[in-house]
């Protein structure tokens, strides 16, 4: 195989056809190098790759003029590095996902990667201070620990984690669920320009992606699976981050929740979480121990 060449073909695919690797296992099984994709019958790309008659012929015309378009170029023009499924770069642990991402789309420090433990720091948008005090007892002795911290880039208590990892000189990662040429919520702007200049961040979708209500919950379960545990502090008894949480404790992650008053609303996600089996945290180093102890067990 072509690694260049089928990069090439991969990258066309994916601009006009942004799934997650799942969708695309039937036709890289007929076709692993995707040499016939722009001449197969459309009967049997429909097929392939569950599509209607009519959008197969749609995606090939539009993958056909994708082709001729260099994607790399202009993705390195933009400071964009695209990290397909099979690269050497590519976060293993990604793969043992139901639906793993075809691609990743990075800016930033794409060294990070390569590092060893990934930890998941996540709560709601109306995080109150409460979140930031339960930060500055688990984030230290993680960084210390050369742990990554991962979070959403959301407003609330994801920026929290990239900003109070970045202020102790940590490394951190953001996963978003847009393409890289929006920059979302726009309260975290300077955020955003601080995170692709100085840490990571990474999503499956290709640059011109605007963020929808279906993305976020596709973002969720990469900021889970990247991660070797994930810890909330604060979220409501519905909310996307339960639902990270109940991603993370399906797939054996090592959970944990900071317990919080009874009388907050936003204490209700991590105690019933708790409920769930997932473990109380406050503090970073009994994080640390649960990694260390599951490490050595594997």
């Amino acid at each position: 195989m072509n690694d260049d060449q089928f990069k090439q073909r991969l990258l066309a695919l994916h601009y006009v056809f942004p799934v997650p690797l799942n969708r695309l296992t039937p036709l890289l099984q007929v076709d692993p190098e995707l040499e016939s994709v722009d001449k197969m019958p459309i009967h049997q790309l429909s097929h392939l790759l569950k599509l209607s008659y009519e959008r197969t012929v749609r995606f090939q015309k539009s993958y056909d003029k994708s082709l001729e378009t260099p994607l790399l170029r202009a993705y390195e023009k933009h400071q964009i590095t695209p990290i397909l499924f099979n690269e050497p770069t590519y976060p293993k642990q990604l793969l043992t996902l139901y639906d793993p991402p075809a691609i990743l789309y990075a800016r930033g420090k794409i060294g990070y990667l390569k590092e060893q433990l990934f930890v998941a720091i996540i709560g709601s948008r109306e995080a109150t201070a409460y979140s930031l005090e339960a930060m500055n007892f688990i984030i230290p002795p993680l960084i210390k620990d050369k742990v990554v911290i991962v979070s959403g880039l959301a407003k609330g208590a994801d920026a929290m984690a990239h900003t109070t990892t970045n202020n102790l000189g940590g490394k951190t990662i953001a996963v978003v669920g847009h393409g890289l040429f929006t920059q979302y919520p726009k309260e975290n702007r300077v955020l955003f320009h601080t995170m692709e200049q100085h840490q990571l961040i990474l999503t499956e979708y290709p640059p011109y992606v605007t963020p929808k209500k279906w993305t976020f919950p596709m973002r969720n379960r990469i900021i889970s699976g990247l991660s070797h545990a994930v810890v909330v502090t604060e979220a409501k008894e519905k909310s996307g981050t339960v639902s990270t949480m109940q991603h993370a404790i399906d797939n054996g992650k090592d959970v944990f929740c900071v317990p919080g008053s009874i009388s907050s609303e936003l204490s209700v996600g991590p105690h019933l979480l708790m409920l769930e089996g997932a473990k109380p945290v406050w503090n970073g180093f009994q994080i640390l121990e649960e990694l260390k102890q599951n490490v050595h067990q594997s």
